[in-house]
């Protein structure tokens, strides 16, 4: 073999080892932030209203179950829009976004009152919220020790440090940062 040849392919490997060390760092240009997540939270155990610090505010695509007494008709499941706005019979279009279940129990109970159901028993419920989702490996079920949370926060995406007691929120993507390979 040629001197050229040997260095040719000498080079070209060490090229291709710094190109794979480069692919292995942090590239993300997201801003990290720390975490300063209050309410909101997802829990795994079922309630009515969110979670003990804090009642769970409604977004886009919840899907909410909303009970009149007496009032088959206007008793059913209903889905908030992409923007937050709920369309519910006899009243039409209303802006839930950000507000509590119960706060929304009670607009729908004040505006059926005014027009057209005497003295309305109303409960709304949350029967499916907005998902969070997880990106990366582990090589087996259990705690994980490095991974960052991104989320939208104050109109921009943000990297959030996360550990083991963060809470999740809607929408929240958990980026596992362990590698097996």
């Amino acid at each position: 073999m040629s001197a050229n040849f040997v260095t040719t392919v000498m080079r070209t490997g060490i090229l291709a080892a710094f190109l794979a060390l480069g692919a292995c760092g942090d590239s993300d240009p997201t801003p990290i932030v720390p975490d300063l997540s209050t309410g909101q939270a997802l829990s795994l155990a079922p309630t009515r209203g969110g979670t003990a610090g804090a009642p769970y505010r409604l977004g886009p695509n919840d899907r909410t179950r909303i009970i009149v007494y007496g009032q088959p008709t206007l008793t059913g499941e209903f889905v908030l829009d992409g923007n937050g706005s709920l369309a519910y019979p006899l009243i039409g279009n209303i802006d839930a976004n950000g507000m509590t279940p119960s706060e929304l129990q009670a607009l729908i109970a004040q505006k059926l009152d005014k027009d057209w159901v005497n003295n309305p028993s109303v409960a709304v419920e949350v029967s499916t919220r907005r998902p969070f989702y997880i990106v990366g490996e582990v090589h087996k079920p259990g705690s994980m020790k490095e991974f960052y949370i991104k989320r939208k926060q104050d109109g921009r995406v943000v990297r959030v440090l996360a550990t083991q007691e963060t809470q999740l929120q809607p929408n929240d993507t958990v980026i596992v940062r362990e590698r097996l390979f």
